[in-house]
């Protein structure tokens, strides 16, 4: 679909909303209405062509007594989900009487098979029906979605000659289309509960080829499962699955692919079933499981091959304590978020109950396969935060500490700013994996993207530029050549490495003399107390790191090597800043001239003389 279409769609969806609702609902309520409707209209344009061989087999059915119906009805619709009722929604369209509209429409939902039913229920549309109907607005609301100048189908509509009129709409575009009104509904309206899911398409490119062609020399006739734990409306699994498909029929490959993933947002996650549904997909659609994957994790027996993702980032995650019926961080028992739990070697990874995305990743650490030649790859957007928060023994610096010190840790790839709808920070893309080329053993790549953009003629939301494909083939090339420049920095493993030691001084009396206490020990004074970062690189290690940089200031200090705690830390400013060059002195002393000679005479003018 081009962007012309696009836009067309999304304008005429929009409008639909004030048109029609503008006097039944407030405004931040018009989502709860358009966005099922749109996917309930998008089933029904799919099921229209089959309608009648449907009918013709629901009548057969029941005069054979048959209750068990719902396999052979889908059959007949061609799907992998059906509509058993009598209607269709443009045949609801020509009721005029507002009360039968009611109950037809009801009927009409309770048609649909039971995959659909779960999609509704998750929309909560029945909610709206009586309001819908109460306002007089049901009809007018399924005489716009019906109307022949939008086309919701995935097959395109022909004029009488049989040429194009009105494209299909495949499901990449409709999930597009989705994201884009749920975006604009939460910024005009103000609604900020969701939002946390939108991922530009650029960037799922991106993300699928860094997932899949690295390793597409490795792709044999095998089953691959790829699994997304924050899914959203979908739109980084089709990408995906569409990407490593396309590389192993380049090469020949005969391979099988099952998605996996999970959502907690009720609109989306209905979306993403849909439109699994719509693309025949229906065993996958059972695949996507609603709820936290923090505390309710749909696929806790489950490892994946390919786990990419683009998780919330800076939303508390306080809920899922509750889910798991406890009070606090610290009561946390989950194995994927505390390893080796009850052992001499736990560790535990929970970070600040403000920002959950460091869990994401942890959940997908623990899906690794380990007993395969391949391995998994986990593709995953970070903001900065995860590169450096958390005190050493923190949680955050423990995940770090563990996919490092177990060199998965590839590569980790800044893209620039206002890349994202709904936030204009800086993100960074984590390649980890378990199966490192022999060249990339010990390493870990840096790649500075921040500079490689292309503006757009309009923004969305705060999202002012983005990826083209010669872009992204810039950035892949980066990754894939492992080479030292400008933009991109190989350290051993150890380089983001330090021992955090504490630093303690004597308390001394007003006369200077170290107080002790009973055992003639000295006491530490605790307005001195400070700690260091040692960094793991330091010739010598931490003794000699203390008597260059600590002992020569502070000959008193003490301090207890044997409790040292190793942590991890990353920083691209370290490695890639680059400090603004100064003007020539002659440059300066030209317009210091150039400025003197503008203000000639002027202070006498001000003093009169």
């Amino acid at each position: 679909m081009n962007q012309e279409t696009h836009n067309q769609l999304v304008s005429f969806i929009w409008n639909i909303a004030n048109d029609v609702l503008v006097n039944t609902y407030d405004k931040g309520e018009y989502r709860k209405v358009i966005m099922p409707l749109i996917v309930i209209r998008r089933l029904d344009a799919v099921l229209e062509p089959t309608k009648e061989a449907v009918l013709s087999m629901k009548k057969t059915l029941d005069e054979a007594g048959i209750l068990d119906q719902e396999m052979a009805l889908c059959s007949a619709a061609g799907q992998a989900f059906c509509n058993s009722s009598p209607f269709t929604l443009k045949q609801l369209k020509a009721r005029t009487n507002s009360q039968q509209l009611k109950l037809d429409f009801i009927t009409y939902l309770d048609g649909f098979s039971a995959n659909v039913q779960d999609i509704i229920t998750k929309f909560e549309l029945r909610n709206q029906v009586e309001k819908l109907s109460n306002g007089g607005i049901l009809g007018m609301m399924i005489e716009k979605l019906t109307d022949n100048r939008v086309n919701l189908s995935t097959l395109p509509v022909l004029d009488d000659d049989r040429n194009e009129r009105l494209p299909a709409l495949d499901n990449h575009s409709m999930g597009t289309i989705f994201e884009e009104l749920l975006r604009k509904f939460n910024e005009d309206y103000n609604v900020t509960a969701a939002g946390e899911h939108f991922t530009p398409r650029d960037i799922v490119d991106l993300m699928a080829d860094i997932a899949f062609v690295p390793v597409a020399d490795s792709i044999t006739d095998n089953t691959y499962l790829i699994y997304d734990g924050a899914c959203g409306t979908g739109g980084i699994l089709t990408k995906a699955e569409e990407r490593i498909n396309e590389l192993a029929i380049a090469s020949g490959k005969r391979i099988n692919t099952h998605i996996y993933g999970q959502e907690l947002q009720p609109e989306t996650f209905a979306t993403c079933k849909a439109d699994l549904l719509i693309k025949g997909e229906g065993d996958e659609a059972k695949n996507i499981a609603f709820g936290s994957t923090i505390s309710e994790d749909g696929n806790a027996n489950h490892t994946f091959d390919f786990m990419i993702s683009n998780p919330p980032f800076g939303t508390p995650w306080k809920k899922d304590l509750e889910n798991w019926g406890i009070k606090d961080k610290k009561e946390i028992t989950d194995r994927r978020f505390v390893k080796g739990y009850k052992t001499n070697n736990e560790l535990n990874f929970v970070p600040n109950i403000g920002d959950p995305q460091m869990l994401f990743l942890a959940n997908n650490i623990s899906k690794m396969k380990n007993d395969t030649a391949f391995g998994s790859r986990i593709v995953e957007v970070h903001n900065g935060s995860s590169l450096f928060t958390g005190n050493a023994g923190g949680g955050e610096s423990n995940l770090r500490k563990y996919i490092i010190e177990h060199d998965m840790l590839e590569a980790i790839i800044a893209i620039p700013e206002k890349m994202f709808y709904n936030t204009g920070i800086a993100t960074f893309i984590w390649i980890v994996t378990n199966r490192k080329s022999v060249e990339r053993r010990g390493k870990v790549q840096l790649i500075d993207a921040t500079s490689l953009k292309s503006p757009i003629r309009k923004n969305l939301g705060e999202k002012n530029c983005e990826f083209t494909p010669d872009i992204r083939k810039q950035i892949l090339d980066l990754y894939l050549r492992f080479e030292k420049s400008e933009q991109c920095k190989i350290f051993d493993n150890n380089e983001f490495g330090y021992w955090e030691v504490t630093i303690e001084r004597p308390l001394r009396d007003e006369n200077g003399k170290i107080v002790t206490d009973s055992k003639g020990k000295a006491k530490m004074d605790s307005k001195l107390k400070d700690s260091e970062q040692i960094p793991l690189t330091f010739p010598g290690g931490m003794e000699a790191f203390l008597q260059k940089e600590v002992y020569p200031y502070y000959p008193d200090a003490v301090v207890n090597t044997s409790k040292a705690v190793i942590g991890y830390e990353l920083s691209f400013t370290k490695y890639f800043y680059k400090p603004i060059e100064l003007r020539p002195l002659a440059d300066i002393k030209a317009d210091i001239k150039a400025i003197e000679n503008e203000t000639d005479g002027l202070l006498n003018l001000i003093l009169g003389e």
